[in-house]
């Protein structure tokens, strides 16, 4: 069979089942059950795929995914980031759009603490959504900034699908981690200034409004009591691994461990909290262990029906030019963003843009963090972007998808901006692994 055909028939597949609402996980799994009786002859097929499901869950890279997790999930239902909200709050005194300003800064530093976008979305949003209302807060000030700002969890270390991504890509986790921090700093400063910018030419859109002054002295102080020791969970989780001082989930246990040590500091931590905690890490990681291991067969069965070669040598025969490409391959992530969620697109792509990349030269690091923020896109893309539907669920009953759609796309527009950057400033990307022991 050629294998052009077998492509289609198995893409054909797959998107059919993701359209009649088979659950991801199991949508890969009648996909490799089907291919392995086919190509790779009945009973021994299937017994191959066992042991592709079992090396795929024995993977030891998989293991920082559900240690960022429960480090978001600490974070979040303790109630320790609320907390940090105030205090950051009482910094940016009367700056044309401070809540928006104040939106992006949390998302960045939550962020840096956890490894669960979604968890992000929710916590911004039931946070900060009731008071930009009644400060008159229009759509484009309030559900854009929100949208965008949860977004930045994916692309700020420690990311729990940049560790999907790297682990597909077959790439260090850990100068992965911290290449992605400079291109999600950059991010969140161009959010602040398309706010300011925007707030100063129509003001209409964020309302100025009196603000009480907290004396220098008292900011220091709660800064130092409620943010500085945040601070520390970021070192161990991201600055360990950039020392050279330990493995992502040595790191990634440190982190954890300073979540939970820190909600006991604070006195946040009760036995609901922590059961609640752990039950939420497991849900999220089943998941994503799931969804992982139909994907590691699936990627197998490509390539052993000469599928993903055939598309790969069709691709790089192509009368473009390695940056056509590049930007070729990012097109088409866009669309699928639309439609599909992070995790499948990167299953679906990895196993045959990752071997592309190889043959034009490109830095898997440098490809890599562009396809994250791809990713990242993804999530806040109409009609189907998760963080979508998370913020509508936190939002009044007056919030409508439409209003979602129409606040996304001004920042969606920003993130081509940072991908553009980083596309022509390579370094953007590489400059801090470089410098890694």
């Amino acid at each position: 069979m050629e294998w052009w055909l077998v492509l289609l028939i198995i893409f054909g597949l797959l998107v059919l089942l993701f359209m009649i609402g088979v659950p991801i996980a199991f949508s890969f799994l009648l996909i490799d059950l089907i291919g392995v009786f086919i190509f790779w002859r009945g009973e021994a097929g299937l017994s191959q795929l066992i042991l592709s499901i079992y090396e795929s869950v024995t993977n030891f890279n998989l293991l920082p995914i559900p240690l960022f997790v429960l480090m978001g999930d600490f974070m979040f239902r303790s109630g320790m980031a609320p907390k940090m909200m105030d205090v950051l709050d009482k910094w940016l005194g009367r700056l044309p759009g401070r809540l928006s300003i104040l939106a992006v800064f949390g998302g960045a530093i939550f962020g840096a603490l956890s490894g669960a976008g979604a968890a992000s979305a929710a916590m911004l949003g039931s946070v900060l959504l009731p008071e930009m209302e009644k400060r008159g807060y229009k759509n484009p000030m309030t559900l854009g900034p929100l949208l965008g700002s949860a977004g930045l969890d994916i692309m700020i270390p420690p990311s729990a699908l940049g560790v999907i991504l790297a682990i597909l890509g077959r790439f260090s986790v850990g100068k992965f981690l911290v290449a992605i921090t400079l291109p999600g700093l950059l991010m969140a400063g161009l959010y602040v200034i398309y706010i300011v910018v925007r707030c100063r030419l129509q003001p209409h859109l964020a309302p100025p409004y009196d603000v009480t002054l907290t004396p220098f002295s008292e900011k220091v102080r709660l800064t130092i009591y409620y943010v500085l020791p945040l601070g520390t969970v970021f070192f161990l989780a991201i600055g360990l691994i950039f020392l050279g001082i330990a493995t992502p989930t040595e790191a990634a246990a440190m982190g954890a461990m300073g979540c939970l040590i820190l909600a006991i500091f604070y006195r946040k931590l009760s036995l609901k909290v922590f059961r609640e905690s752990l039950l939420g890490t497991m849900r999220v990681t089943v998941m994503i262990y799931m969804i992982f291991t139909g994907s590691t067969a699936f990627a197998q069965i490509l390539a052993y029906t000469g599928a993903a070669q055939g598309l790969v040598e069709l691709s790089v025969g192509l009368p473009f030019s390695p940056l056509m490409m590049l930007i070729s391959m990012q097109v088409v992530l866009l669309i699928m963003g639309c439609f599909m969620e992070p995790v499948s697109i990167l299953m679906v792509t990895m196993p045959i843009f990752m071997p592309i990349t190889k043959i034009l030269g490109f830095d898997p690091i440098w490809f890599g963090t562009i396809m994250l923020l791809n990713m990242q896109m993804a999530t806040i893309s109409p009609p189907f972007g998760i963080l979508l539907f998370v913020l509508k669920g936190v939002s009044p009953p007056h919030v409508t998808m439409g209003d979602l759609y129409g606040a996304a796309y001004p920042f969606l527009l920003i993130d081509l901006v940072a991908m553009a950057i980083m596309i022509a400033f390579p370094s953007v990307v590489l400059w801090v692994p470089s410098l890694m022991k």
